[in-house]
């Protein structure tokens, strides 16, 4: 099989990529209006994440739904907010009832992200199954509990099923933010053989799905549909602490809520997520910061790696 060319991303290919930016006297609504569905009795914190990112990616405007249990918790820490609660599973995931509300937001969100601190698997792959097409031709970013859409066994009817059984399409691309072991769990592939080639792993979901496929690690891999590779090397070791995943899946949605693409949006996100674990690490250490001060070194990159 032919490779696709790869892009090393770097911050000479950021600035010529450079992203959708506001007017000057533009208000929260050109800036872009995020939607966060996600979190749990249990992990609330991973949806205050995800969107404490998202905004110090420069989205404008955010609505959170979140379990109703933890909905005013969630309002509290996140005060920018609307905050919306969703009727619980036993399980701890949302009820069904969650797509029927939250369609009234299409049109009206830029950007989807579905999936931070999500419990209940079967619940977290329901919703998503429903939203996708109350959210058609919004920039929909898939991560955590709720990537097991794509799972074998899973209704074809909101998906188009390929010919192999683990091989599901989606009708629009998505993005879907998978570490080695999600992205093993999803395919019925081996860990050990997508380490062993993660540039092909990514590049053979990304056309099996019809999703951009972030495959996250020391090396993370982009892979769009139809063969367009990027890979990012770079941050340390302290990035691989709980909440990360849900911070970068915060700033890449944040960034897409701006305009852009998934692609773009996943490139700007790895680096900038790296380049704070880095950040970071020159005042903490390499061990020891915390997920939650990733997102606060965000404004700052953006600004670094605007164009000259």
């Amino acid at each position: 099989m032919k490779r696709a060319a790869l892009t090393d991303i770097t911050a000479a290919v950021l600035r010529e990529w450079p992203l959708p930016q506001p007017s000057f006297d533009g208000d929260k609504e050109v800036r872009g209006h995020i939607l966060i569905v996600g979190g749990s009795r249990e992990m609330p914190g991973a949806v205050i994440l995800a969107a404490t990112a998202a905004l110090r990616a420069g989205a404008g405007k955010l609505t959170i739904a979140t379990a109703a249990s933890v909905a005013p918790l969630v309002a509290l820490a996140i005060p920018e907010s609307r905050v919306i609660g969703l009727a619980e599973t036993a399980g701890g995931g949302f009820t069904m009832e969650a797509a029927r509300r939250l369609a009234e937001l299409h049109g009206k969100a830029d950007a989807l992200l579905v999936g931070p601190g999500m419990q209940d698997d079967a619940a977290a792959a329901e919703l998503v199954r429903a939203l996708l097409p109350r959210f058609s031709g919004t920039r929909i970013v898939i991560d955590a509990a709720a990537m097991g859409a794509v799972r074998p066994g899973r209704e074809p009817h909101l998906l188009e099923e390929a010919s192999e059984r683990e091989h599901f399409r989606f009708g629009e691309p998505v993005l879907l933010t998978p570490h080695a072991g999600e992205l093993a769990h999803l395919s019925g592939r081996s860990k050990d053989d997508i380490n062993k080639d993660p540039q092909q792993a990514a590049r053979q979901a990304a056309d099996a799905w019809n999703a951009v496929v972030a495959l996250k690690g020391a090396t993370t891999v982009i892979a769009a549909p139809g063969g367009a590779l990027w890979q990012h090397q770079g941050g340390n070791v302290g990035l691989a602490i709980s909440g990360s995943g849900d911070t970068l899946a915060g700033i890449i949605a944040g960034l897409a809520a701006r305009g852009a693409t998934l692609e773009q949006a996943a490139a700007w996100g790895v680096a900038l997520h790296a380049s704070a674990g880095e950040q970071l690490s020159l005042r903490f250490g390499v061990l020891g910061y915390l997920a939650r001060e990733i997102s606060a070194e965000v404004p700052a990159l953006l600004r670094t790696l605007a164009p000259a």
